[in-house]
């Protein structure tokens, strides 16, 4: 059934061995971003049991309801909003925050049910998204002091995701002397100290990253191993990890373009259309694995392709193989017209 995406366990497995093994080396823990995964609880079972992983990430709490009862930590990483208080609660362990109201209403929710709610308070250190600054900070850990249902787990920061803002001994430095201030306010030290994404592996591999972060939030690296923005693998990184497979439809010769007639036959190309389109994916997240073939254009649901240099290699019902971006591939693994296949 197409279109689909093949996924291949043992080259995610493999990254997350080497991202694991080097943080450990650094003295960092490593959550996995389950985002892209699109709350498969199979999929997440299997990569964490094998992996040993005990934390994983989301951005959407109703995949974190998928995940109830696997035996990890349960991190939810976008600011929770104030009317899905309850299932926060209830389906996340840990979420990131930054806002005194939506830390009130979790506050009031957790004392509902005779919980402790874990949060992670966020930094911003220059990539102008989720994030407070210093004043606000302080002011949020001495009201949190007061509430029975929140514990300061940790204080976090993230960059590149907006802006493209990378991490830098200068800003990393920045946040540390935030989180210190922080601590200095709180009276004690945090458990953990969060201190990027994807984005920190150059500075966690050359050893630059400080010592007092302990803890990173990977996704992209993990199942692209691609370095978000630096766009660009780490060492020994297994790209190949989702493929995208697509059916011809139509395959036709055509003019190359709509202002040349029909008749003129030294501009006609081999065209090839495959079945998905914007509806499924982002079409300029995609590169076609034979370099052969040429992207031309597509619509809601459907790509063009020039097959010219393919000869008579394609044909109607061929599968096209493509690449995916991350996010393009997070379009596709939420799509309910794109079905997965594990290699």
């Amino acid at each position: 059934m197409y279109p689909r995406v093949e996924i291949n366990l043992e080259g995610i497995l493999h990254n997350l061995h080497i991202l694991r093994s080097k943080c450990e080396e650094q003295g960092s823990s490593l959550s996995l971003v389950t985002k892209v995964l699109g709350g498969r609880r199979q999929l997440v079972k299997y990569i964490t049991e094998i992996s040993g992983i005990t934390s994983i990430c989301d951005s959407r709490v109703y995949n974190l309801a998928y995940f109830y009862e696997l035996d990890v930590e349960k991190w939810l990483i976008r600011s929770p909003m104030i009317s899905e208080a309850e299932t926060v609660v209830k389906y996340a362990d840990v979420s990131l925050n930054s806002e005194l109201k939506v830390i009130e209403a979790l506050n009031e929710t957790a004392i509902k049910h005779n919980k402790k709610h874990k949060i992670v308070l966020m930094c911003e250190c220059g990539d102008l998204r989720e994030g407070c600054y210093e004043e606000e900070l302080l002011q949020i850990i001495e009201k949190c002091r007061t509430m029975d249902g929140i514990e300061i787990y940790g204080i976090g920061t993230n960059l590149s995701c907006l802006n493209e803002v990378l991490p830098s001994e200068e800003n990393m430095a920045e946040f540390v002397r935030l989180v210190e201030k922080a601590e200095e306010c709180y009276g004690s030290e945090f458990r953990y100290i969060s201190g990027g994404a994807s984005s920190s592996i150059p500075m966690l591999f050359s050893g630059k990253l400080d010592k007092k972060i302990n803890h990173l939030r990977f996704g992209e690296a993990v199942f692209l191993g691609n370095i978000p923005v630096y766009d660009k693998p780490f060492e020994n990184a297994e790209i190949n990890n989702f493929i995208l497979q697509a059916e011809v439809i139509e395959l036709k010769e055509k003019p190359a373009s709509p202002e040349i007639p029909r008749d003129d036959c030294t501009n006609l190309r081999k065209r090839a259309i495959v079945a998905v389109g914007k509806q499924d994916i982002d079409i300029k997240g995609l590169s076609v694995l034979d370099e052969r073939i040429e992207i031309v254009a597509g619509s809601s649901d459907h790509v063009v392709l020039d097959v010219t240099n393919c000869g008579d290699e394609i044909n109607v019902g061929s599968i096209i193989s493509f690449r995916m971006n991350y996010n393009c591939l997070l379009n596709a693994m939420t799509s309910p017209y794109i079905k997965e296949h594990i290699v």
